[in-house]
């Protein structure tokens, strides 16, 4: 087994180490940089936007066609975690949810027309996207088959009536992919659309406060109230919208792994800083056997991740949906997130608290990882669901060719 990079790859991301280093996580001590909603200001990102674009760093994840670097998910995931060292680093990019998934899912799936007119201008930064989906009960949440929003067909349209909420990014979206009900069967009775923020016939009622910081555009609720869509607006064609929820989440969850695993590294990397200079009672903290415990800890945990997201990543690249993998990484990944953070804090006291470091920002962040894309205890049965189906088959390591 080779766990190594290629040369290209470990160059690129010493570049945005040292991009977020020096660029970006110098901007995260001015409160005046900070938006209403504990994000980056909209003006500031765009300044940064356009240096990230000058250093030939923009947007690795998208073919180099398009402008981007081109790189498949193991690139992304080192990279990945490379810009989320800082806070504001994967929205300066142009890899931050629900942007990256979008474009992941139009890229594949979007006709050559849709990818023109809805994709690349998400690409070029011109305009930010948002993913419809997630309902109030008895609508649909982890299972898009209950979703309640329906697409009915008249004078040749589809008529689309119904409620979503949490819908991350929709204040500031410019272009939307909507899941909405089109007939009854669990498997094709869902079908994916794409509509703009200026269609007629749609609102957004509130913007949901939630614990955390929040991503530009907030966690909405949405309703449509007879807005008429044509045919090309279908993404995949009609009864198609499960498998674009499903090609779209996979990865988009694992790049939640690699986001959080950058965020995971911030905390460990400021606890230490602070453990190194901070003496108490005639030792430094990091001294200790307590501190250098949580630290090891920590280290452990975050390289166990790395280990499991990198393998779901080169599985999908082989073709794999990875669905397993992607399960298990996530579940992982969201909780070292959130014990890390809470160790840091532990280990800066009062400063760890404090908004004198970013750490009461992560974990205020963290908490809903254990949540987006499945929560814990969804992910826990999708495990469970191929042990049983796959018995001693589940541990197989996959035998490579000679």
């Amino acid at each position: 087994m080779d766990f190594s990079i290629p040369a290209e790859l470990a160059a690129d991301a010493k570049r945005i180490e040292d991009f977020v280093a020096g660029e970006i996580i110098p901007l995260e001590t001015d409160p005046a940089h900070y938006d209403a909603y504990g994000n980056i200001d909209l003006a500031l990102l765009q300044r940064l936007r356009g240096k990230v674009k000058a250093a030939g760093l923009w947007a690795p994840q998208i073919p180099r066609a398009q402008g981007g670097l081109g790189y498949g998910p193991t690139g992304m995931a080192v990279l990945y975690e490379a810009m989320n060292q800082s806070i504001f680093g994967p929205v300066a990019f142009n890899c931050a949810a629900p942007d990256d998934g979008n474009m992941y899912i139009l890229n594949k799936v979007g006709t050559d027309q849709q990818k023109a007119t809805w994709l690349q201008p998400i690409i070029d930064g011109d305009v930010r996207s948002s993913f419809a989906m997630t309902e109030p009960a008895p609508g649909g949440g982890s299972d898009p088959g209950m979703i309640q929003t329906t697409a009915t067909r008249h004078n040749g349209k589809w008529v689309i009536n119904g409620r979503k909420w949490y819908i991350t990014g929709a204040g500031e979206a410019g272009h939307f992919i909507l899941i909405a009900k089109t007939g009854s069967d669990a498997r094709s009775g869902l079908t994916a659309f794409l509509f703009h923020r200026d269609d007629p016939g749609w609102r957004i009622e509130r913007r949901i406060g939630i614990m955390g910081p929040e991503e530009h555009g907030g966690h909405c609720e949405l309703i449509f109230d007879g807005m008429t869509l044509d045919d090309d607006r279908m993404l995949m064609g009609e009864g198609q919208g499960l498998k674009v929820t499903q090609i779209r989440l996979g990865l988009a969850r694992l790049t939640h792994c690699m986001r959080w695993l950058g965020l995971a590294r911030r905390a460990v990397a400021i606890a230490a800083d602070y453990a190194a200079n901070r003496q108490g009672f005639g030792i430094r903290l990091a001294d200790r056997e307590s501190i250098q415990i949580k630290l090891g800890q920590a280290a452990m945990d975050i390289e166990m991740g790395r280990v499991m997201v990198m393998r779901a990543a080169w599985r999908i690249e082989q073709g794999s949906k990875a669905r397993q993998d992607i399960s298990i990484a996530k579940i992982h990944v969201s909780q070292l997130l959130n014990r890390v953070t809470s160790d840091a804090i532990q280990i800066c006291g009062a400063r760890g608290y404090s908004k004198d470091t970013v750490l009461e920002w992560i974990y205020r962040y963290g908490r809903q990882a254990l949540l987006v894309d499945g929560a814990t205890e969804v992910h826990q049965m999708v495990i469970n669901r191929f042990l049983q189906d796959q018995g001693q088959a589940f541990w197989g390591w996959g035998v490579g060719s000679d």
